[in-house]
């Protein structure tokens, strides 16, 4: 059975529909404007674009019930979008379809300091989450370098990270509890308020999903009381070969930093172009941002060991901030990287691949030498603490042909990252953008077995269709990949 129900060039009776969704959102809940739904066309993976016959934005679980339970019945293919800052095109439209937009349900429904639980609505941002708590001494971890602007929502459906994720985790370990509409317009709860919860773990299946699984309408969240000290060490090196191997000398050593990035020389005088920090050594090959937390004493000691560390792999110079102003600084450009190099190129193209710690000098060697043998400069940005590689891809989308060829790149990229142990995707998803790469991971009993499960909560494919999973109309590869004869039986679409 093929997961694409409805054919793009169906007819449908739009003004109908549209007096239908009204009835359930009201007139400012319908956007039916063509140039007003132009606003909505892409996520943050703006190459990719697609105009939705109509966009919703309801406030409550019941409202989203009520659509999804519409849209199943008349059979009409549905996306869900947060904030729209996704990578990978998960939020991409269905010009047939509808998209269902959470922006408006931005709601902190509960908060729990003495369980150090929060409950939110999808569309809360996430640094709100951090907000609502801070004064009393809590925060939430999960921190993507669109955290300004992300939504929890967004964040769930996609499994974010973020710069601490290497000792703190992604979003999947900070998720106790979600309210959830399932494709056919059913309201369940999946996980609990308690840690561990008995029976299978649906919650950890959901989150992730790329919201074919249906949509996350409440969600409850761990958060954490905030270390007794913080400090960020900068290390400077004359190769990022000699960064990557200070990450896995580090780890070896049994220290567990809350975070560590690379940034190349590429990425430093981008973002000092840009940000004017003024504290990234503009003539380094590589950086290395380490941020150490916990008790006073423990973070002396880690940060001494560190630095002999980092000086015995070849770091030139090390610097520490150990107050909030100077560390948010250091942190500042980091997390304006990507931004930094949309103002040096006319378009780049973030790739989002997995390595392990103990790969990543070969690795970015050999990205490097990717970029060289097809003309294309590369910046490296990334959290090296788990091997999460960014390389940005700059191009000119002007220049006929440019796209298609830095999509093949970032390919060579991620199946370089398999080659080597890796996953085509750390926290970004899969989408529309890199499902050609799955059977490079997976081969077509696994890929069968998942299309079992997104079955089961979505029998008749109307929920986000034609992302995460790679079809033979969409992508030529993974059609010479898997045999067509049997995809035409498998469940898997």
């Amino acid at each position: 059975m093929v997961f694409s129900s409805v054919s793009a060039t169906q007819q449908r009776d739009w003004p109908w529909i549209r007096r239908r969704l009204v009835e359930i959102v009201g007139r400012d809940g319908v956007v039916r404007r063509k140039e007003e739904i132009l606003t909505y066309e892409c996520d943050g993976l703006s190459a990719y674009r697609k105009r939705p016959a109509l966009v919703v934005l309801p406030r409550t679980t019941t409202e989203i019930a009520a659509i999804a339970k519409f849209c199943h019945e008349q059979e009409i293919p549905w996306v869900a979008r947060g904030a729209g800052t996704g990578l990978s095109g998960g939020a991409l439209p269905l010009e047939n379809g509808i998209l269902i937009v959470t922006a408006r349900m931005r709601e902190i429904l509960n908060v729990d300091l003495e369980n150090q639980q929060i409950t939110v609505q999808p569309g809360v941002i996430n640094n709100w989450v951090t907000q609502a708590v801070s004064g009393a001494g809590f925060y939430y971890a999960p921190d993507p370098s669109s955290q300004t602007v992300c939504s929890i929502g967004g964040n769930v459906a996609e499994n974010s990270g973020g710069v601490h994720c290497f000792k703190y985790g992604v979003t999947t370990n900070h998720v106790l509890q979600l309210k959830v509409v399932t494709p056919m317009g059913d309201v369940v709860t999946l996980g609990g308020v308690v840690p561990e919860m008995p029976g299978y773990d649906l919650m950890g299946v959901f989150v992730g999903s790329e919201g074919t699984l249906g949509i996350a309408t409440e969600i409850t969240l761990k958060i954490l009381k905030r270390p007794e000290a913080v400090c960020v060490l900068l290390a400077d090196y004359t190769s990022i070969e000699a960064a990557g191997n200070s990450v896995a000398a580090i780890v070896s050593a049994g220290i567990i930093p809350a975070g560590m990035e690379i940034m190349d020389n590429f990425s430093i005088n981008a973002v000092e172009d840009i940000v004017k920090l003024n504290c990234y050594p503009r003539d380094a090959a590589a950086i290395l941002l380490i941020e150490i937390d916990g008790m006073a004493a423990e973070v002396k000691a880690a940060k001494e060991r560190i630095k002999e560390i980092c000086l015995a792999q070849g770091a030139r110079h090390i610097t520490s901030a150990n107050d909030p102003e100077t560390r948010l600084k250091l942190w500042k450009g980091r997390k304006s990287a990507f931004a930094a190099a949309g103002n040096i190129s006319p378009d780049y193209f973030v790739q989002d691949g997995v390595i392990p710690r103990t790969k990543l000098a070969e690795v970015l060697t050999e990205i490097n030498a990717i970029g060289d043998r097809h003309g294309y400069k590369i910046a490296n940005v990334f959290h090296a603490g788990d091997g999460n590689l960014h390389p940005l891809i700059l191009y000119n989308s002007a220049i006929p042909g440019d796209l298609e060829a830095v999509e093949k790149v970032g390919g060579e990229i991620l199946k370089l990252c398999v080659a080597k142990g890796g996953s085509i995707s750390g926290e970004h998803g899969i989408g529309a953008d890199k499902k050609m790469y799955m059977p490079d991971m997976f081969n077509e009993a696994d890929l069968e077995t998942m299309g079992y499960v997104r079955e089961a909560f979505n029998p008749k494919g109307l929920a986000n269709p034609g992302k995460l999973f790679p079809t033979p109309r969409t992508c030529g590869e993974s059609a010479k990949m898997i045999n067509v004869a049997d995809l035409k039986n498998s469940k898997i679409f």
